[in-house]
């Protein structure tokens, strides 16, 4: 405890320093957050009717395509299929190396369809896995192909009002948690429940798509992964292949692109060669070209490619059709530039200026603003009018201005783009009533006109309030780092084996990396949250000192380490080499754990 208010208290005395500075002395820079990771759970419909909507199973080979066109530095995904139950399910598993995607592609080619159907159910389970397994920094989504048609089993005491319920329930929690569900209805048999799944979008910030050809899957997941991230599809004209190699032009727009994903679609199997803006041939698959394939697409990843023309050149069966598409990453954001006044009136006239930066950096390159369009979308917040005023990009900026009309609160923001991806600055807030300007979203009730209401006689009703708001301060300092070891990272990794009591049988041991996970994790999550094994659940995990692995076990759970019972109530520790056995009672599996560094 002594240690840990020694960490505390100049932590508190900094807050309280700031908190006494003079106000209005920050700067008004609305800074975009760096482009982030993408947090998904790929959501399936494995019903019976499905064999109807996409007999060929190319939903599965759509959500593979996905998952290659991921980075493989830190994005995660995770699978929930569902009938009118959770089918199978993977939590969420952080993305480091080919060898992750292809773990997650075998479990989607592991999926079976089974009777019946309650689209609650699986919308239930995607958003716990988010909850479970999200990092706070990245982007969550939720990518669900289904045809939206609900075929309960009333003998189980099933009812649609009852699922209506728990739906409504469900998408309330990921509209909340800002969990945008993206959903694609399959209508190949024409009984597609469009409404619903638009609804689900609607509702949180997603987008609805509906497909009457399974073959459409592909482009859709390529257009929901690039308006994710603000990025574009940048389709390639379809080729119609003669037997021999037919080539394209591939144009890397500019040196910040990261990654550029070229998509190939076709019935029949592909084969590609690939030159640089040189002309030199580089190598598929290389150290900067990765390649993957299916029996519907091939998808090549370029990392950090030059720019220029690249070409590429497709060899397909003739009178095959073959469809490109480009999506490229990239390591931008935008800032607004702090403005050179901090109060704003009626008839000023405010001089906006905006820049790009890649990796903390500002962008220099004149010929990438040049490219862009940008313009600056000025929201009345009173009336509800949005202005777009055209920035200047002659230079090495965006720059204008933008004239307040009204005594009104308005929202700035910067909006550019090119063919290939977007960028949006935050909000900035100007309130012409009070001459104020802020980069957090305006307060509830800025619209309503009315002016704040004080007396200048109460002059210490403003000490009132600054303490009251450094005592706020300080408390949420003393809680960010109380709670900051729950949100430590873990190493090392867990190998896992399962032992089936009643046939003596044991699964072949899976290493389980710790590194995606923060905070705390359940035995229950790292077993990829199979039903069967929810007893384990139970068992939470916590990282300790020293590269240490702490675990706790609830009620009713049995822990031996050592062939000897171990308490678990205040927590057992785990060293590099450590081996325990988890029994579970319901199921009559025992769990078999030796934690590694």
């Amino acid at each position: 405890m002594k240690n840990r208010l020694q960490r505390i208290v100049p932590v508190l005395l900094l807050i309280l320093c700031i908190a006494v500075l003079p106000f209005g002395g920050a700067a008004a820079s609305a800074a975009s957050a760096a482009p982030s990771h993408i947090d998904a759970v790929l959501l399936i419909d494995v019903s019976n009717s499905m064999n109807k909507s996409d007999k060929n199973k190319i939903a599965n080979e759509a959500m593979k395509m996905f998952i290659d066109m991921l980075s493989t530095q830190g994005d995660k995904v995770g699978i929930v299929a569902y009938t009118d139950k959770v089918q199978r399910e993977k939590a969420l598993l952080g993305i480091t190396s080919a060898g992750d995607k292809q773990d997650l592609k075998d479990f989607i080619d592991g999926l079976n369809r089974g009777p019946y159907t309650d689209i609650a159910v699986g919308m239930e389970e995607a958003v716990k896995v988010l909850e479970n397994g999200s990092d706070p920094g990245h982007e969550p989504m939720i990518v669900m192909l289904a045809d939206g048609n609900n075929d309960l089993d009333e003998a189980s005491g099933a009812t649609q009002a009852r699922s209506d319920q728990e739906l409504k329930a469900a998408v309330e929690t990921a509209k909340q948690k800002g969990y945008p569900v993206y959903t694609i209805g399959l209508n190949a048999d024409g009984k597609l429940n469009k409404e619903i799944l638009a609804n689900l979008s609607d509702q949180t910030g997603g987008k609805a798509f509906t497909t009457d050809s399974a073959d459409d899957l592909p482009q859709i997941l390529s257009e929901i992964f690039a308006s994710h991230l603000k990025l574009k599809v940048v389709p390639v004209p379809s080729i119609t292949a003669n037997g021999d190699y037919q080539e394209v032009t591939v144009n890397v727009p500019n040196g910040s692109v990261l990654e550029a994903n070229i998509s190939i679609m076709s019935s029949q199997p592909v084969t590609a060669k690939l030159s640089d803006p040189s002309g030199k041939e580089v190598a598929i698959p290389s150290d900067a070209v990765l390649l993957s394939k299916s029996s519907t697409y091939t998808l090549i990843k370029l990392l950090s490619p030059e720019q220029g023309d690249w070409k590429l050149q497709v060899k397909g069966v003739a009178k095959d059709k073959i469809d490109i598409n480009l999506v490229f990453n990239y390591d931008l954001e935008l800032k607004i530039d702090a403005l050179p006044s901090q109060s704003y009136r009626k008839g000023d006239t405010v001089d906006i200026s905006s820049h790009l930066f890649s990796n903390g950096a500002e962008v220099t390159e004149s010929s990438l603003y040049q490219d862009m369009k940008a313009v600056l979308l000025a929201t009345d917040v009173d009336t509800g009018t949005v202005e777009e005023i055209p920035l200047d990009n002659s230079g090495a900026e965006f720059k204008g201005a933008f004239e307040i009309k009204d005594s009104h609160a308005y929202e700035l923001k910067v909006r550019a783009e090119e063919s290939s991806f977007y960028r949006e600055s935050d909000v900035l807030t100007i309130n012409a009533k009070t001459g104020t300007v802020a980069t957090s979203p305006p307060a509830t009730g800025a619209g309503t006109g009315e002016e704040p209401v004080t007396d200048p006689k109460s002059s210490n009703t403003l000490y009132y309030i600054i303490g009251g708001i450094v005592l706020l301060l300080a408390a949420a300092a003393a809680f960010w780092l109380l709670r900051r070891r729950s949100n430590r990272g873990f190493v090392g990794q867990l190998v896992v084996e399962v032992l089936d009591g009643n046939t003596g049988e044991k699964t072949y041991p899976q290493y389980k990396k710790l590194a995606g996970f923060r905070g705390k994790f359940t035995l229950h999550q790292l077993l990829q949250l199979a039903p069967e094994l929810k007893e384990s659940e139970k068992l939470v995990f916590t990282p300790g000192n020293n590269d240490r692995l702490m675990l706790r076990g609830g009620e009713g759970i049995s822990v031996e380490r050592s062939g000897r019972a171990a308490d678990t109530s205040r927590g057992l520790e785990m060293k590099s080499g450590d081996r325990v056995s988890v029994s579970l009672q319901t199921v009559d599996k025992t769990i078999l754990l030796e934690y590694l560094i």
